[in-house]
């Protein structure tokens, strides 16, 4: 599917959750009872469940939010592609994903053959974005909705799940495979680990989206090496706003 695609129907995007609360103690005492419900049999040895929450808490739905969305895409300039990058990103989670889905349907108006593109984006992004859609009051637009998809109706490449090849005990991060393509991976002061850190302590939501922005980048030149093409240039990559 990859090989034969065009550039122009990829559409990149990555997500940055952090936890709703800043820490256990701020949730309410209803919320603190459900989350130790929630990971009671996870838990590793030695760590409280209050210790575990910033650990964990970002990556589930239920107890964390997105607080940016990096979307990039190919666009042929002068004979020569350029990757477009931008992100939507803040504090009002409701907004956030109400400009998300505006900047897809204005995609969709206009051209119809894309998918959504993204390194393990399947089993994480997508249904994050869902679950959140629902949780704010949200629709689920059509093109998201793949439970009511069947399997080939689906807009969607997954690199974590291309790179698989049917093998579904392997897990490979975006920074190993692009590693092991030879992709030259995103020179960056902060990595995943440390989004919530950066969120709650620091309250820095553009350094948080740069570095999402590095990931699309990062993904876009994945594609392109799936592809057998060669890798984007710096001045090939722009970020918009």
């Amino acid at each position: 599917m990859i090989v034969k695609m065009p550039l122009e129907n990829f559409l990149v995007i990555d997500i940055e959750t952090v936890s709703t609360q800043k820490d256990f103690e701020t949730m309410p005492v209803e919320w603190q009872h459900l989350w130790e419900e929630k990971v009671q049999r996870s838990v590793p040895d030695g760590i409280t469940v209050a210790e575990y929450y910033p650990q964990r808490a970002g990556v589930m739905a239920e107890f964390a939010k997105v607080v940016c969305i990096s979307l990039g895409y190919f666009k042929k300039e002068n004979k020569e592609y350029q990757f477009r990058v931008k992100s939507i990103a803040g504090h009002n989670e409701k907004e956030l994903l109400e400009k998300f889905v505006q900047s897809v349907n204005q995609l969709e108006a206009i051209h119809n053959r894309w998918s959504f593109t993204g390194h393990n984006i399947k089993e994480f992004d997508i249904p994050f974005l869902c679950r959140r859609l629902l949780i704010n009051g949200l629709p689920i637009p059509v093109y998201l909705d793949f439970q009511n998809m069947k399997p080939w109706e689906t807009n969607m490449v997954d690199t974590f799940q291309y790179w698989r090849f049917g093998d579904y005990k392997n897990f490979t991060s975006l920074k190993l495979l692009a590693a092991a393509l030879n992709v030259p991976s995103p020179k960056d002061d902060i990595d995943g680990s440390m989004v919530g850190d950066v969120y709650w302590k620091q309250n820095d939501v553009e350094r948080i989206a740069v570095y999402c922005q590095k990931d699309v980048a990062t993904v876009a030149n994945i594609i392109l090496r799936f592809k057998n093409l060669p890798l984007l240039t710096e001045s090939q990559v722009v970020y918009v706003h």
